[in-house]
């Protein structure tokens, strides 16, 4: 019965850290996603800092990543920065390997 209940809260200390690692994962690629974004819309030093703040707390308003995307859009169609959803969501993909990568190694 001990070895059960060992095995049971091993598994849950694992399920704890692993949704911690995708918690910072998924903040860290937001991030970057808002440094590269600022970037594409001329901003830089604080202010590209700044633009990328608004991005992670974008990803509060709703579950999912469509709010994230949804403001990044709506930034580039406001700018008249010739980004479609598609490539950003490609981005965004390839950002969320750097970050998984960056969140492991630290």
């Amino acid at each position: 019965m001990v070895n059960m209940k060992d095995r049971e809260e091993g598994f849950e200390r694992k399920f704890a850290f692993d949704e911690e690692l995708r918690f910072k994962a998924m903040a860290r690629r937001n991030k970057m996603l808002g440094l590269w974004a600022a970037g594409q819309l001329g901003k830089t030093g604080e202010d590209a800092e700044a633009y990328a703040r608004e991005v992670v707390i974008a990803d509060f308003e709703e579950a999912g990543d469509n709010d994230v995307v949804r403001k990044v859009v709506k930034d580039f169609e406001a700018a008249g920065v010739a980004q479609s959803e598609q490539q950003i969501r490609a981005v965004m993909v390839d950002l969320m390997h750097q970050a998984i990568q960056s969140v492991q190694n630290t």
